[in-house]
């Protein structure tokens, strides 16, 4: 059972929403508790799941991820039988950062990744195309990014 939010407990998330790595020494004299209630109530919410991990964010252009690519895909009827395997399949595919089942004319929503189109393409024809069920894949090239965080709105 989730226990509800208080102020301090989103003050802190939205801390470590923008920095992981401060102690919670830090965090308790920003929020304005001392470091042991603190460190308690990060244990509380990693305990509930409320944060599931902390990771380190990259900047995927300058490691040579220049290419972003939302893919709609449409199952065929026997591919929506197999839903699991095609989930499955996608998991193991390190290109896909994101995937969504979708409601309406399309069933799922890829957020991809690569060098450049070229990469995309091979991606494309020697892994997303072979997975069996995929009646059709529109894919919509990103050209530049208004906004993109991580962050949730746990402030109210």
């Amino acid at each position: 059972m989730q226990s509800e939010l208080d102020s301090y407990d989103r003050k802190i998330l939205a801390l470590l929403q923008e920095d992981a790595s401060l102690s919670s020494a830090q965090i308790a004299e920003q929020v304005g508790l001392s470091q042991s209630p603190c460190w308690r109530r990060i244990q509380r919410m990693k305990e509930e799941g409320i944060i599931r991990g902390q990771v380190t964010l990259l900047d995927r252009k300058k490691i040579g991820l220049n290419t972003q690519i939302f893919a709609e895909v449409k199952l065929n009827a026997h591919g929506r039988s197999n839903f699991t395997e095609f989930t499955e399949a996608i998991r193991g595919f390190p290109e896909v950062l994101e995937c969504y089942v979708l409601m309406g004319a399309v069933d799922f929503l890829l957020r991809i990744v690569t060098a450049d189109i070229e990469a995309y393409e091979r991606f494309f024809f020697e892994k997303l195309s072979m997975v069996p069920g995929i009646q059709e894949v529109n894919s919509i090239v990103a050209l530049s990014e208004i906004k993109s965080t991580t962050s949730l709105p746990v402030m109210r």
